[in-house]
């Protein structure tokens, strides 16, 4: 018996591939519907060789599903979600609005699987796309050797602000080389051949918003005792996620160890060889579903340090796949209330 399931925000990036990634893992689905908003209405989506037509989101009726994989962005969240959760249904919802809700649980299945056992308002969050891949190599390490602190600066792809980012992208590197690139509008400057060191607003203390998210999302799901500074920034890349790591340690714990620890760490993958091409780059992470680790290695600046190089597919593991492992986690514990056929 599957389970009758809805996505919404079904003709996003990370819808549709929230729709690939069920299919991909054979997830027990009986019934899919994909849900948009009204404009979108009658749209087509696939799902393996199902064509779906999306149903209006005002309309649809949650309680006839067991489970909603939302990423429809944090107004229709904020808007929609406590609604759908009280109809009935799970909801595990992608964008940020519920990440730091008290009664809702931030979930990576690798770190803090049993976070999901507790769901006051029949809700999960999803955390960040750059938290996602960051805690589940830091968990790892934290216990073995706790870690006291960790500085990071993220390379984020512009398929992480949606369609829009990559089509700006697409069409400024186009017109480089006809007649000048358009304008920016959905990036503060020019994302062609260009970095930004800019992602979301910027908070009272200098610190953007999607820095800020990476410290308390790391608290929240990690430990709240660990130090955390990040420097977020958009690069010309389509999709997948970068980020360079230094993280010092309270006790003992050498670039040896780190990578004989993550080796052995579900949803990790260690590729690092010391010669030319012996790691791993966002290109290569698109499609995959591991977290990748490269150039780990000493940090002679602390005592207890290493730096190490981590990239993933930020539409994957920073969105979708997390999503959906988080599905296939409340599968497995028995929590998701399946309903009989009417």
């Amino acid at each position: 018996m599957g389970y009758r399931v809805a996505v919404v925000g079904a003709t996003g990036n990370v819808g549709r591939e929230m729709f690939n990634i069920l299919e991909e893992v054979k997830f027990p689905v009986e019934k899919m519907h994909a849900i948009a908003s009204r404009k979108s209405i009658g749209v087509e989506v696939s799902f393996g060789n199902q064509i779906l037509r999306c149903e209006d989101l005002e309309q649809f009726d949650f309680s006839k599903v067991d489970i909603v994989l939302m990423s429809a962005g944090g107004s229709i969240s904020k808007a929609w979600g406590e609604k759908i959760g009280a109809a009935g249904p799970i909801v595990i919802d992608n964008s940020s609005h519920f990440r730091m809700d008290p009664d809702v649980p931030l979930v990576v299945p690798e770190v803090n699987p049993d976070a999901v056992d507790h769901l006051p308002k029949n809700i999960i969050a999803n955390p960040n796309c750059s938290t996602a891949q960051l805690v589940v190599v830091l968990s790892a390490l934290h216990k073995e050797a706790r870690i006291r602190r960790v500085v990071v600066s993220t390379y984020q792809s512009v398929s992480g602000a949606g369609k829009e980012g990559m089509d700006e992208l697409w069409d400024q590197t186009k017109g480089v080389f006809v007649l000048g690139a358009p304008p920016p509008k959905k990036f503060t400057k020019q994302i062609a051949f260009n970095v930004i060191p800019h992602i979301d607003v910027f908070m009272d203390d200098g610190f953007t918003k999607e820095e800020w998210k990476m410290t308390v999302e790391t608290h929240k799901i990690l430990d709240p005792a660990i130090k955390l500074v990040a420097t977020c920034v958009r690069v010309p890349v389509m999709v997948g996620h970068s980020e360079s790591v230094n993280i010092e340690f309270e006790t003992a714990l050498d670039e040896d160890d780190v990578r004989e620890i993550l080796r052995d760490t579900d949803g990790v993958v260690v590729v690092d060889k010391r010669e030319d091409g012996g790691y791993m780059t966002p290109k290569e992470s698109a499609g995959e579903f591991p977290v990748y680790v490269s150039r780990i290695r000493n940090d002679p600046t602390v005592e207890h340090g290493v730096a190490l190089w981590c990239v993933a597919d930020n539409l994957r593991k920073g969105a979708a796949l997390n999503a959906v492992q988080i599905a296939q986690l409340l599968h497995e514990k028995g929590l998701i209330r399946q309903k009989l056929p009417a």
